[in-house]
């Protein structure tokens, strides 16, 4: 009933203990607190919060127009729906490393479980664009100094993101992963590789934990958990495939109250009303106090 009975700190120090065990933890994008408690109904490892996603849910472009406020508000409604860790993309850290500093412990209060900081110049663009531009090294470890500096939970994960492939190539990619684990991140987000090989490179140059990024219709190929396992990677994100799958689905039926002026065709397709209500433990409630919630649930 209402929201998770883990604490955020214990949260974290079981997602902090599982990453260290080596296992690749599979967390699909949650794109409202009910999507995160149904990826946990399923039986996955944690909730990946997207910054595309958010912004898409206010109708906005990803290119940097959200804000922290709220993006650590709506993080927080999801994060708080869930027993689950949640890791959440904090774009470049809404600013300056003074920002970022800020960021972290936004975060954390939201009871987040980590964070991804870029490398990207502010505003960013989406990783999978073309036209990105990327900070110079200096700044770019800065922001991570300034992450791990600002964090008072010392099992709250500072992840470091970075975009440089796209823009140097794969040695460049390489070299400032090292250089942001000797900054202090404690697990490396290398953006839009293009191969296998490219994640197997990253794993060979970086003793931390490794974030696959299995995003639809961008520059990377769609590999399988257990090929992404096979490469050392620690973790993998579907970040806006909840997303588009919902919304393809509103589409079609649309279109099908267009053409048929019904959706009775398509009530298979549907969550049953049973499993919204068991999903959202109407049950729970009701047992809370029948003296204020008296209704039934309907089968």
């Amino acid at each position: 009933m209402l929201y998770a009975q883990t604490t955020p700190a214990d949260k974290r120090a079981a997602f902090r203990e599982r990453l260290a065990g080596g296992e690749l933890l599979r967390f699909p994008g949650a794109f409202n607190p009910l999507s995160a408690r149904l990826i946990e109904r399923k039986g996955f490892e944690g909730v990946y919060i997207s910054g595309a996603v958010l912004s898409a849910d206010l109708g906005l472009p990803d290119i940097g127009l959200t804000t922290l406020t709220e993006v650590a508000g709506r993080a927080k409604q999801i994060a708080r729906m869930t027993e689950l860790p949640a890791i959440v993309d904090a774009d470049t850290g809404f600013g300056e490393p003074m920002n970022v500093a800020r960021t972290v412990q936004e975060m954390e209060d939201a009871g987040l479980a980590g964070l991804h900081i870029e490398d990207q110049v502010n505003p960013k663009r989406c990783g999978h664009l073309d036209g990105k531009q990327v900070v110079d090294e200096h700044t770019a470890l800065q922001r991570i100094r300034a992450a791990v500096d600002a964090r008072r939970d010392p099992n709250f994960l500072i992840m470091a993101r970075t975009d440089i492939r796209a823009v140097d190539g794969l040695d460049a990619a390489v070299d400032r992963a090292r250089r942001l684990v000797d900054a202090g991140a404690d697990a490396i987000f290398p953006e839009a590789m293009a191969s296998l090989e490219e994640f197997a490179a990253i794993r060979a140059a970086v003793d931390v934990p490794l974030l696959a990024n299995m995003t639809e219709f961008g520059k990377s190929d769609l590999f399988t958990v257990q090929q992404l396992a096979d490469v050392g990677m620690n973790l993998v994100i579907w970040p806006v495939s909840m997303l588009r799958i919902a919304m393809g689905a509103t589409g079609r039926a649309l279109d099908e109250l267009t053409d048929a002026g019904a959706l009775t065709r398509l009530l298979p397709e549907m969550q049953h009303r049973a499993d919204l209500y068991d999903l959202i433990d109407y049950e729970g409630y009701n047992r809370f106090d029948t003296s204020i919630f008296n209704f039934t649930v309907a089968r």
